[in-house]
């Protein structure tokens, strides 16, 4: 049995909130699970991750692979690299999680231009006929 670290998807229409749960890599997005060791509300403003840190490290000690998601939210909130360090016995005392996520920028609108500018920028295709064929180096020592 395949086991995942995965978002559960909860709340109203176009009103959701997540909830990371343990679950058989079988079992549908919204069904059976195992566990749930967390939250994620991305309609806060900053977004919000609430952690049970304690159950997390369990779980990916016993070899639980966090979904896409899951990784990178984990790596947002610092999960990931208190993870590595104690794997690798360091010392994680002065390591705090992040409990929100910093907001995404917004994308910026290309604008419109209208096709003659474009078409100006643009380098024109060189044809066959118009490129000027130089003399071969044979040629240049005959002259």
């Amino acid at each position: 049995m395949a086991v995942k670290i995965r978002l559960r998807r909860m709340g109203a229409k176009k009103k959701a909130y997540y909830r990371f749960v343990i679950a058989d890599s079988r079992s549908p997005r919204d069904g059976r699970f195992i566990e749930a060791i967390g939250t994620y509300n991305p309609l806060e403003k900053p977004a919000k991750v609430i952690l049970q840190e304690d159950r997390v490290y369990h779980w990916l000690d016993k070899g639980a692979l966090p979904s896409a998601t899951a990784n990178a939210l984990f790596r947002q909130v610092g999960l990931l690299k208190k993870w590595s360090m104690m794997r690798k016995k360091q010392d994680v005392s002065a390591i705090q999680l992040k409990t929100t996520i910093r907001e995404r920028g917004k994308k910026k609108r290309k604008r419109k231009t209208d096709g003659a500018a474009k078409a100006e920028k643009a380098p024109k295709p060189v044809k066959a006929e118009e490129k000027k064929e130089e003399p071969k180096q044979e040629d240049k020592g005959k002259e």
